[in-house]
C-alpha cells in the first residue's frame, strides 16, 4: 500500500485501509449530506487529538473519503491539485492512497481523501429547504461561472453536473465548486469542440437532474427542462463578455471601461488589456483577457506599483485605469514604467487639481475614484470622451464642493 498526502496529519495513518470503505466501522463514519456519485463516498473527522470523532466535527479536521480504481484515484488526486494551484474553486485533495489490500489478501479500490468544505451543501440539500425561484436561477448560474472559469485555464471536465459540484452562499449568490475530477482533462487551451461537449453534458444532466428534484417534489415553480437547457444561453454570454474582441473607433474610449465593469461585475478580474489595430484603419480591435486573482492582490499590486496603500476596491479601480492609461500608450511598456507615468501624468495632476480648501472632504485616492465615476457617467450620458479637466471641474463644482469635510489629514501628493 501506497500513501501519497498533500496534509501532514498523522491520524490518516490510523485509518482501515484494509477495509472496504462500505465495511468502516459506524464510530468513525461521520454523517453529512452529500450528493449523488458513481462511487462509494463517506465522511470521517478527526479531532485535535487525532482520535475519530463520530457523529461531531466541531474542532476537528473533516474528510471526504472516495473509493474508486487505483489509476482513477491517483488522476483525480493529481488533477485537484493542479487546479488548486491555479486558485480555481475546487476541494482540496488530502490523500491519495493506492495498492489497498483486504485482510484475505484480495485487491481493493484505491481512496482519494479531500477536506471537507465547510459551508457547503450539495444541490439536494439546498432544494431540501425548497428555496425561492430565483435561487435556483443563481445556482444555475454559479454552476455556468464555475465551468467557465474552469474552461478558461484549459480544463475539460467530462461530467459536469449539479452532483458533482458544492455550493456555498455568497452574499445572496451561490459560489460552486468542483467536487469530481477523475473524467477531466488539463490542456494548454481548449479546442471549441471540448467546450461544446462539456456544454451539451452539463445541459442534459442538469436538465435530468431537475427532473428529478421535480418528481421528488423538491422543485415547484419552475420548468426543470427550460431551466436546464437554459446553461447553454447562460455559458455563451458570459464567455463572449470575457472573451470577445470589443472594437472601437477613436472617440469611444469609455467603452473599454464599459468591458471592464461588465466582467468585474461577472465576477473576474481583468489581467491585461492587449490592443492591436491595422495599419490605416481608424479602428482599434481591443482583446481583454480576465484573470481571476486571490482577495486583496489588487491592493497589493498597487502598493508595489506605485507605492499607494489603499482599499481591495479602491486598488480594483485604480488599477483597471492603469490598463485603461497602458491602451493609449507605445506598446511594450513595463507594468512599472506606465504605472509611474499614470501617476505622474493622471493620478497626481488630477488630485492636484482639487482646490486646497476642498481636499479635506475625502482622501485623494477616494477623490480620484469619485472623478472616475463621474467622468463615466458623464461619458455614458453625452456619448463622447469627456476630457479630463471638465470632468475634474465638474466633479469638483457638482458633487465635492457639496460633501461634508470628514477631518481626515490628507498626505500631499508629491510635486
Amino acid at each position: 500500500m501506497e500513501i501519497t498526502a498533500a496534509d501532514t496529519d498523522p491520524a490518516l495513518l490510523l485509518l482501515p485501509w484494509n477495509v472496504p470503505l462500505a465495511q468502516w466501522p459506524e464510530d468513525l463514519v461521520i454523517s453529512l449530506p452529500r450528493g449523488i456519485s458513481r462511487n462509494l463516498v463517506r465522511f470521517v473527522a478527526f479531532g485535535r487529538d487525532g482520535a475519530g470523532t463520530a457523529g461531531s466535527v466541531d474542532g476537528g479536521t473533516v474528510y471526504a473519503v472516495k473509493e474508486l480504481p487505483d489509476r482513477l484515484a491517483l488522476r483525480e488526486y493529481r488533477l485537484l491539485g493542479e487546479l488548486r494551484k491555479r486558485d480555481l474553486p475546487v476541494v482540496t485533495s488530502a490523500a491519495v492512497v493506492t495498492g489497498r489490500v483486504g485482510a484475505g489478501g484480495e485487491p481493493l479500490f484505491g481512496i482519494v481523501l479531500t477536506r471537507h468544505l465547510t459551508f457547503s451543501l450539495p444541490y439536494r440539500a439546498l432544494f431540501a429547504a425548497r428555496p425561492a425561484p430565483a435561487e435556483a436561477e443563481r445556482l444555475i448560474d454559479a454552476l455556468v461561472m464555475l465551468l467557465v472559469r474552469l474552461h478558461m485555464a484549459g480544463f475539460m471536465w467530462g461530467d459536469c453536473s449539479l452532483s458533482n459540484t458544492l455550493f456555498r452562499r455568497d452574499a445572496g449568490a451561490f459560489e460552486a465548486y468542483l467536487v469530481d475530477a477523475e473524467t477531466g482533462e488539463l490542456h494548454d487551451a481548449l479546442s471549441r469542440g471540448q467546450r461544446e461537449w462539456d456544454i451539451e453534458l452539463a445541459t442534459e444532466k442538469c436538465a435530468g437532474e431537475l427532473m428529478d428534484l421535480q418528481a421528488g417534489g423538491l422543485l415547484t415553480a419552475e420548468d426543470p427542462i427550460a431551466l436546464g437547457l437554459s446553461i447553454s444561453d447562460r455559458y455563451r454570454r458570459l464567455w463572449r463578455l470575457v472573451t470577445d474582441e470589443l472594437r472601437i473607433t477613436d472617440g469611444q474610449l469609455w467603452r473599454i471601461e464599459e468591458r471592464v465593469r461588465a466582467i468585474q461585475q461577472a465576477g473576474f478580474e481583468v489581467g491585461e488589456l492587449a490592443m492591436t489595430a491595422a495599419a490605416g484603419d481608424v479602428g482599434r480591435d481591443v482583446v481583454i483577457r480576465p484573470k481571476v486573482v486571490e482577495a486583496g492582490h489588487n491592493s497589493r499590486r498597487l502598493l508595489r506599483l506605485t507605492g499607494l496603500d489603499v482599499g481591495e476596491n479602491q486598488a480594483r479601480r485604480l488599477l483597471s485605469d492603469i490598463d485603461a492609461f497602458r491602451s493609449r500608450r507605445p506598446a511594450g511598456a513595463t507594468d512599472e514604467a506606465t504605472a509611474a507615468a499614470w501617476l505622474v501624468e493622471q493620478y497626481q495632476p488630477l488630485v492636484r487639481a482639487v482646490p486646497a480648501h476642498l481636499r479635506g472632504r475625502l482622501e485623494a485616492p477616494e477623490v480620484y475614484h469619485e472623478v472616475l465615476e463621474h467622468r463615466w457617467y458623464l461619458c455614458q450620458q453625452e456619448g463622447r470622451d469627456v476630457p479630463w479637466q471638465e470632468a475634474v471641474a465638474r466633479y469638483v463644482a457638482e458633487i465635492l464642493a457639496h460633501k461634508e469635510d470628514e477631518a481626515v489629514v490628507t498626505p500631499a501628493v508629491a510635486e
